[in-house]
């Protein structure tokens, strides 16, 4: 499985949104990360999308969001790029070939699939169960509680 690096990108953009006064930028979001602004604003318009921020506009506009981050899983966040499809379909190539089996002798599903469903379903759960205020949580303590205010200044001054 690969998640494209915009899911990265919005989980980072989350995490400082989740910390900061009032409304960001996408601009300031990007230079903040030193990633592509326009690639990075296709990412917040999905996270808008999706529910998790929202857009305030004027003087002061930028993204916030929608909810407590406490309420926020990184599933949500990961949804909201990649979209909510299975990560693994089964096309039922056991049925295919000279010697595929027949769909009326198919009973049960197909095993490699079961087995994927169930490793999805895990993963997914995992994902579910880490918020946006977890993360910016581990990140006050492995960075120190001074980071998120060294942000918010850097955002002032930038």
């Amino acid at each position: 499985m690969k998640l494209s690096g915009g899911v990265e990108w919005a989980i980072h953009c989350c995490v400082v949104l989740s910390r900061m006064d009032g409304a960001v930028p996408a601009s300031k979001l990007a230079g903040l990360h030193d990633v592509s602004s326009s690639y990075l604003a296709k990412q917040m318009q999905a996270l808008s999308r999706g529910g998790l921020v929202r857009s305030l506009q004027g003087h002061a506009g930028g993204y916030v969001l929608t909810r407590p981050a406490e309420q926020i899983s990184i599933l949500d966040v990961v949804q909201a790029v990649e979209g909510q499809q299975p990560l693994f379909v089964c096309t039922e190539i056991r049925q295919r070939g000279p010697l595929g089996t027949p769909p009326e002798d198919c009973l049960t599903p197909c095993p490699i699939a079961k087995a994927m469903m169930t490793a999805e379903a895990a993963w997914r759960e995992a994902l579910r169960e880490v918020t946006i205020g977890d993360l910016a949580h581990q990140v006050s303590t492995t960075s120190g509680p001074e980071a998120f205010q060294t942000i918010q200044h850097w955002f002032v001054g930038a």
